[in-house]
């Protein structure tokens, strides 16, 4: 029982970075409809400009201070350059522009950076929590509480702040909310910049634990997208609760079903996404789409 209880803990570790990376595109399709398919390469690229910060003398948490500005300006005008100007187009043309902003992020960042493995330091100490027989990291109890505070300052954001509501009325109504007086089209930039932001800290969070190169966080992607998927694209809990289910899921596969093990568990994502996809398309806690006529 304890080796079981002892995955859970490393699935949900794992889990919460899926869901960082799952909440920044639930933002973006909330208030757009489009699904961000360079999420992760923006992610990695905000680890890379956090690594410059520190490897120009800063500490850990002044350049995360810093990179989390620079997210979100550059969310900011990815929308207002990129995403603008094929606003209201066909979706496949819009999924192209997200996967050639994919491309160019990626191969900006060798460009600038090379694709050599580069060290990122772990913000929280080594060791770990022992209790009950079971050992908890201190860096997997820092990932939660950072998700967790990501979490409850959305929350604080969309429900008790006029720029929440704002951007509500927007996600649930662009039209209305623009015959109202709210200037739509700043803030989708607005949820653009916060998606930046919220998938920097997954960007950063991932890079000590794995390595810091131009293509680290192409299987993290694949994570989220059966997180958002499983939770629903229209549901921030959702994303949340569906990385922590993926992350304990693939934990479990790996280490209880005999054909999966360590090599395969990239394949409990795709099966999840496939499932959801056939029984329950809107996810969990996603809301049914109703066509009247």
């Amino acid at each position: 029982m304890a080796g079981f209880l002892q995955q859970i803990v490393e699935g949900l570790g794992a889990g919460a970075i899926y869901a960082s990376l799952a909440l920044a595109l639930v933002l973006i399709y909330q208030f757009t409809g489009i699904v961000n398919f360079a999420q992760g390469e923006l992610a990695m690229f905000s680890a890379y400009i956090a690594w410059q910060f520190i490897a120009g003398g800063l500490s850990f948490w002044p350049a995360l201070g810093l990179t989390l500005a620079v997210s979100f300006v550059g969310g900011m005008l990815i929308e207002r350059l990129v995403i603008r100007p094929v606003e209201g187009a066909p979706e496949l043309t819009v999924v192209i522009v997200t996967v050639g902003l994919f491309i160019f992020v990626n191969a900006a960042a060798g460009w600038i950076w090379t694709f050599l493995i580069k060290d990122f330091p772990n913000p929280f100490p080594a060791g770990a929590i022992e209790a009950g027989g079971l050992s908890v990291g201190y860096s997997t109890l820092g990932i939660l509480v950072v998700v967790a505070v990501v979490m409850g300052l959305l929350y604080v954001l969309f429900q008790h702040t006029k720029i929440g509501l704002g951007m509500r009325a927007v996600a649930t109504n662009p039209e209305s909310a623009r015959l109202v007086g709210i200037r739509v089209g700043w803030t989708l930039a607005l949820g653009w910049g916060l998606a930046a932001t919220v998938g920097a800290v997954s960007g950063i969070l991932v890079a000590p634990l794995l390595f810091l190169e131009p293509n680290m966080m192409g299987g993290v992607l694949i994570y989220a997208f059966a997180a958002a998927t499983l939770g629903g694209f229209d549901s921030p809990v959702g994303a949340v609760v569906g990385g922590l289910v993926v992350g304990v899921a693939e934990t479990l596969a790996g280490a209880y079903v005999g054909f999966i093990g360590p090599d395969l568990k990239v394949g409990v994502p795709l099966v999840i996404i496939l499932c959801i996809l056939l029984l329950r398309p809107q996810g969990l806690f996603g809301r049914a789409v109703v066509d009247r006529t």
